[in-house]
């Protein structure tokens, strides 16, 4: 299978499949490179909770959104806490969290729209990000699964929230995004005692006595496909946060000093 997120650009990778399907669409995820944050944000950090410069911050986040053109006006991005609450967004919501963290929805790890004009986004250094694009309603998603959002179901309320807005979920496209691989996340038994007994063996492997090496995009993925979602339908990335130190950020890598890719999906206005 040939690889969901293709580099076009050196500042983000795109979702060029779904994109030639729906050509309103934009969907991607940002890399390290291209902007003007200092080390160890270096260069292009699109987080504001990371103690970067904010003017950095807005220079990398005002030139991704002129690549774009999906000016900082039509962002929407939430405050993520790890959690599983999904905000159905509308244009009463359009530039919050854009330029302000403080104005960024609060107590949310998920956005759904089918509005134009608006960008949904999330950030990201190693935990998974999961796209949703339903063809046939113009319906779009994205979430942050971290490990905790992903044993809470995050991917699975994202289904159950787009099913009730009238959308089929044997029609819904899903993408894994770039994350940490199994090979570098490295977890106790504490995560591995959060996650259904029915998923466990097929995504851990045994370490030492008491850590495993979870394959966190791998658990996503068979939540998903338990929701009703097409195996055909799901894209996995191969990517790893942790091992492209060139290309992305990896919180654990650099041990919480680093910065933030932007998940991102929208539809532009006609």
């Amino acid at each position: 299978m040939s690889e969901i997120f293709q580099q076009k650009d050196p500042t983000f990778l795109s979702i060029e499949l779904w994109q030639s399907q729906n050509n309103s669409l934009v969907a991607g995820f940002t890399t390290r490179l291209g902007g003007v944050s200092q080390s160890p944000f270096d260069t292009f950090n699109l987080g504001m909770h990371v103690n970067d410069q904010l003017q950095d911050v807005l220079a990398n986040r005002n030139e991704l959104g002129k690549s774009l053109r999906m000016p900082l006006s039509q962002w929407v991005a939430a405050e993520q806490i790890h959690g599983n609450q999904i905000h159905i967004v509308d244009k009463h919501d359009k530039g919050k969290g854009a330029q302000t963290f403080d104005s960024s929805i609060k107590k949310t790890d998920g956005l759904i729209t089918r509005e134009p004009g608006i960008l949904c986004t999330a950030f990201f250094a190693d935990c998974v990000p999961l796209y949703f694009f339903d063809p046939i309603t113009s319906y779009i998603g994205i979430a942050h699964a971290g490990w905790r959002g992903t044993t809470n179901k995050i991917g699975a309320r994202m289904v159950e929230q787009m099913q009730n807005l009238g959308v089929n979920p044997k029609n819904i496209l899903v993408a894994i995004g770039p994350s940490i691989s199994q090979e570098k996340y490295e977890v106790d038994e504490t995560v591995i005692n959060q996650i259904d007994e029915l998923y466990r063996e097929s995504v851990s492997i045994k370490h030492s006595d008491t850590k495993y090496l979870l394959d966190l995009k791998l658990l996503n993925k068979q939540i998903l496909l338990d929701s009703g979602i097409k195996e055909l339908n799901i894209e996995m990335t191969k990517h790893c946060t942790y091992t492209k130190q060139g290309l992305f950020f990896s919180h654990r890598r650099d041990q919480g000093k680093t910065g933030r890719m932007l998940g991102y999906i929208g539809l532009k206005q006609s």
